[in-house]
């Protein structure tokens, strides 16, 4: 494998593969880290909807090596590797993982995010003993159980839907007074019977010995608090980026998502992001893989031209 390429892509998920696929059919030498599991947040997800293309919708499992051997075929290599740093070096970014440093003119930084966790007393002493944020891996085990979905969003509607077809009920613990997911979840999961609504409340604490046995949730607007009783609690609260390997401050946002324009540049040279790591990520499979086009697009014209403005 070489060590110095036009564009080196940072990420395994449907962004980062979008993006390698896209530079490669562009004809610029492209190399795609995508760390030791290929296919990030998508591949515990059953069904992928509102993808175009896959009207029944897709499996997250095989979208993102359908993606893959898209790219290979277009000339993309691929280093299952996780990044270490990235520097820049005069016109060029450095780009380290534990086996190899890579030279690019151009980076894609694809990095995706990671689940948010409740923090709360019983979590981590109970995670795989009930405690789950993959519910297509866990919910055959609890068939005719009671179980808790904590969220209100995108992935905790999918992973509730998910887990009706297999357990006895499903209660959903969300902060918000509405759900925040797209209509089309919100519909499906308001007209089963199977699922119940705790809104503006929180989960404070998760009890049980060997396996999770229940429970303890607050109301957040008169702080009373209940306990429920249930086999698993399904942790779906938000995303934390991953950008842990950045240094400059100056292209984070708050929450340390990356700064980006339309054309996903960032204010560094040559660097750009694309996905749900980026400040304006939507979080929708569809969305990450146009952000993933739409970088490898401006970074070839960067190579074309050696323009870059800004990113404001």
């Amino acid at each position: 494998m070489s060590s110095e390429f036009d564009i080196v892509v940072v990420g395994g998920g449907i962004a980062g593969l979008t993006a390698g696929l896209t530079a490669a059919r562009l004809g610029r030498s492209t190399l795609v880290v995508t760390g030791d599991v290929l296919g990030g947040h998508l591949l515990n997800i059953e069904k992928i909807d509102g993808f175009p293309g896959f009207a029944e919708g897709v499996p997250g499992y095989d979208l993102c090596p359908i993606t893959q051997e898209q790219a290979m075929e277009a000339g993309a290599e691929f280093s299952m590797a996780n990044l270490s740093s990235l520097q820049r070096s005069g016109e060029m970014w450095s780009v380290t993982t534990a086996d190899n440093t890579y030279a690019a003119r151009s980076v894609i930084l694809a990095t995706g995010t990671r689940l948010r966790e409740l923090d709360v007393p019983g979590e981590s002493l109970l995670r795989g003993r009930g405690v789950s944020q993959c519910a297509s891996c866990d919910a055959p085990l609890l068939r005719e159980r009671d179980v808790v979905v904590a969220g209100g969003g995108d992935s905790a509607l999918q992973e509730a839907l998910s887990l009706v077809e297999h357990c006895a009920s499903v209660t959903i613990v969300h902060h918000g007074e509405a759900y925040t997911a797209q209509a089309a979840y919100r519909n499906l999961i308001e007209t089963n019977p199977k699922v119940t609504a705790v809104p503006s409340s929180e989960i404070t604490a998760i009890h049980g010995e060997d396996a999770v046995e229940g429970a303890t949730v607050r109301n957040v607007e008169t702080g009373e608090t209940h306990d429920l009783a249930c086999a698993a609690v399904f942790v779906f609260i938000g995303l934390q980026p991953n950008t842990s390997f950045v240094d400059d401050d100056s292209i984070l946002d708050a929450e340390r998502r990356i700064v980006t324009d339309s054309d996903m540049r960032t204010a560094g040279t040559g660097l750009l992001a694309a996905g749900t790591v980026r400040s304006a990520g939507t979080g929708r499979a569809a969305a990450a893989a146009g952000d993933g086009a739409s970088a490898a697009l401006s970074a070839n014209r960067f190579l074309a031209n050696g323009e870059w403005a800004t990113a404001g």
